[in-house]
């Protein structure tokens, strides 16, 4: 590797590092707006959201990577070329395709990256991360003990507690259970206590009154009560049949016996095709979308104001091919066998790469183009 190559290569993993992280601090940022909501409203401590941050990273990073890598290859080769690094180096000899090495040699590094995270990381934090939430869901007390606020445990049930002293004693309870329509059921109570007896957690409470609905005689029974015992385990119960999401599946496992695990976790067969070979050519995209960003800016000639057509153009390529690879994955899905299509986003562009650079490596080609075109008009 030459000194320059070594320089290029610096300029582009200190800006992939920086564009990374801008771009992981803003989705992290809208993201953790929802879930701080959802876990600290569930009675769930700010570790609680910090863990379930941490599980999320993985994703967040495997999907703002090629838009990193892709800055990165635009950015550090409009600056050298603002700057007349490109050109001295071009005016020495050096092709389009030398200067290349090192962003060819940066894209393998980021491939490397997005191998780690698609291939091992993400599928191990989103495992955890459902284990986590079935856990936290299944937290029923810690749902509960959340004074002056009308929760919502399961649907169709909603508690209220007024007051919670040091003791663990509620007061000013109302229960509302509509999960029955026909009979829906409310109670209320001046204090009560939550007990574990071996069996399930009970809601026992204490001096209060139970008022029952029955919609088909219109009638609204109402019953006092010294105690009564309310069991708010079953607002805990999954109803999920305990399926893995795609997502969690481990690599190791798509890529032996896929028979055994579609009739293991009840996906069709496309479904984890199209979900095994999508986190190897998250990995591909990556390599691509740095030749694509260099390829299309080396077309450009030196100008003080920067490369801004070429970089509208690379821009350009890069969304069509992110529409082709959402255009591909359903296909892929209904047929497995059609799986090589999942990597056409990534082939297409390196060829265009390829085409820009011998374009740009013949000058003399460009120059004909350029006398080619037709001349304005006199005004």
């Amino acid at each position: 590797m030459s000194r320059f190559d070594g320089y290029f290569l610096r300029q582009l993993l200190v800006l992939f590092g920086f564009f990374t992280l801008v771009l992981v601090g803003v989705f992290w940022i809208t993201r953790s707006v929802s879930l701080f909501e959802h876990v600290i409203s569930g009675g769930q401590s700010a570790m609680v959201f910090l863990e379930f941050t941490a599980l999320t990273l993985p994703t967040l990073v495997r999907t703002v990577m090629p838009m990193a890598v892709f800055a990165a290859a635009v950015y550090a080769t409009n600056r050298l070329s603002r700057e007349s690094e490109l050109t001295v180096m071009l005016a020495t000899g050096s092709s389009p395709w030398r200067l290349g090495r090192a962003v060819l040699l940066f894209g393998l590094v980021a491939g490397l990256m997005m191998a780690i995270v698609s291939v091992i990381l993400r599928p191990a934090s989103v495992e955890q991360l459902e284990l986590r939430q079935a856990e936290v869901a299944g937290d029923i007390t810690a749902q509960l003990l959340n004074e002056g606020e009308f929760m919502h445990p399961a649907r169709g049930v909603t508690v209220y507690i007024g007051r919670i002293d040091l003791d663990g004693t509620l007061h000013e309870v109302f229960v509302s259970d509509r999960r029955d329509q026909e009979n829906p059921a409310t109670y209320s109570s001046t204090s009560a206590y939550l007990v574990n007896n071996g069996s399930g957690v009970h809601l026992v409470m204490v001096d209060g009154v139970a008022l029952r609905l029955n919609k088909e005689g219109k009638t609204l029974s109402s019953t006092l009560f010294d105690d009564a015992s309310y069991d708010i385990s079953e607002l805990s119960r999954n109803t999920d049949n305990g399926r893995r999401s795609l997502e969690a599946i481990p690599t190791i496992e798509l890529l032996g016996d896929l028979d055994a695990v579609a009739a293991a976790d009840g996906y069709p067969l496309g479904e984890l095709v199209e979900e095994l070979h999508q986190r190897f050519s998250w990995i591909a995209i990556c390599i691509t979308v740095a030749l694509v960003g260099y390829s299309t800016l080396m077309l450009g000639s030196f100008s003080r104001f920067g490369l801004w057509p070429q970089i509208f153009a690379a821009f350009t390529i890069l969304v069509l091919l992110e529409g082709v690879r959402g255009f591909v994955s359903p296909v892929v899905i209904k047929d497995a066998k059609l799986w090589p299509m999942l990597y056409g986003p990534a082939v297409v562009g390196f060829a265009i790469s390829t085409v820009f650079l011998a374009f740009a490596g013949r000058p003399i080609i460009r120059r004909r183009v350029r006398a080619a075109a037709p001349a304005p008009s006199p005004v």
